[in-house]
């Protein structure tokens, strides 16, 4: 079996697998083609692809030849044609902004594996790829924060007086808020944290963080560790709150999403221009609409005094340990697919298989797809 890693786009700095990797895959017991620099801006280069096993090909042949072709953002809809029946595209896809491209991509017979689908379950952490790059992005959000911010992180005591800490405002605790707590903590800052889940209260605590609870927010067990829409009253409560903790604080990391949902507005016009001037907002939810009113997705912009980011881009940013943690994550999903002779195996009975499957043999196959997409 072939298994092919391509070049991505000129904004997307990360690539599928580093040459480590691809060594690691090819212990698997299969054939590693990889696209001429696919790995350049992540500082991996084509010598190194080689040394670990890996042959070099046109982008043409690794869509043509490959049985799995591995990227970090989905392929270009227009080369959808140039597949073949059958052939396994492994990627990060999101279904629901990208229905007509899946759609393609179920008539062309291929069968998508798309990374952002994989159960938050114990067995499947080590494959979860949403949750190594929300690592990434709550680390670089807090650091990018205090190069930006007037003011100080730490409390200091000097001849010139003692400077305050610098106050944090998490929003949502989850994998990107929880390394934004330790992150900020680290840098000496006060830290205050809002999440709909009770659940993720000791964890905030434990690493330094005040838990800001709202009562009466709707918990779903179903939703996999995932927030859930709130109710009317809920958002009402949680936006005066937000409100006052927003107007002390002098950087908010907001990382509030929903899959397969716009992300919710916690952060209103009127928050903003209530906040100090100098203050700093990191929207991570930007892609998916904002947890700002004012967000722009991919703009840095200021209102009153107040900056905006936003940036949901930042594993790119951090090529090289972004890259070495989804091509691990990968290599940890292959391992449950192929067999002991390099084998694909795709066993739809399987959980996570059947999971993070988008797409197989002309059929939708993952429920939670299926429901993004309203297919009965």
């Amino acid at each position: 079996m072939i298994v092919g890693i391509l070049k991505e786009s000129e904004t997307e700095k990360r690539v599928a697998m580093l040459p480590g990797e691809a060594a690691s895959l090819k212990k698997l017991g299969v054939d590693v083609i990889i696209e001429k620099y696919a790995g350049v801006n992540a500082f991996a280069f084509d010598e190194e692809y080689k040394s670990a096993g890996a042959a070099i090909s046109p982008r043409k042949d690794i869509l043509t030849q490959a049985s799995v072709v591995l990227s970090v953002d989905h392929i270009p809809e227009e080369e959808i044609t140039s597949c073949r029946e059958g052939q396994v595209l492994c990627s990060v896809l999101n279904p629901s902004e990208n229905a007509v491209w899946l759609e393609k991509a179920r008539k062309q017979g291929l069968t998508i594996l798309a990374l952002d689908l994989i159960p938050r379950t114990t067995r499947a952490q080590s494959m979860d790829i949403l949750s190594s790059m929300a690592t990434v992005s709550g680390y670089k959000a807090v650091l990018h924060a205090a190069s930006l911010s007037p003011r100080f992180f730490p409390m200091f005591m000097s001849a010139a007086g003692t400077i305050k800490p610098s106050r944090v405002l998490i929003l949502g605790a989850g994998v990107a808020g929880l390394q934004a707590i330790a992150i900020a903590r680290k840098l000496g800052a006060v830290v205050e944290v809002f999440d709909v889940r009770s659940a993720v209260k000791e964890e905030v605590k434990s690493l330094g963080g005040k838990f800001i609870e709202v009562e009466g927010a709707k918990e779903d067990s179903a939703a996999g560790g995932y927030a859930v829409e709130q109710t009317d009253e809920y958002k009402k409560k949680q936006q005066d709150l937000i409100q006052l903790r927003a107007k002390a604080a002098d950087v908010v990391i907001a990382t509030a999403q929903i899959p397969g949902r716009k992300a919710p507005v916690l952060l209103l016009k009127e928050t903003v221009n209530a906040m100090k001037p100098g203050s700093i907002i990191v929207d991570l939810a930007a892609s998916t609409g904002g947890n700002c009113e004012l967000t722009e997705n991919g703009k840095i912009v200021v209102v009153n005094g107040v900056t905006i980011i936003g940036k949901s881009d930042y594993p790119s940013d951090m090529s090289t340990d972004a890259s070495r943690m989804f091509g691990s994550n990968i290599i940890n999903l292959l391992k449950i697919m192929i067999d002991k002779e390099g084998n694909l195996v795709l066993n739809m009975q399987d959980e996570i298989i059947n999971g993070t499957t988008a797409v197989h043999a002309g059929e939708y196959i993952c429920q939670r797809v299926k429901q993004m997409l309203n297919i009965k």
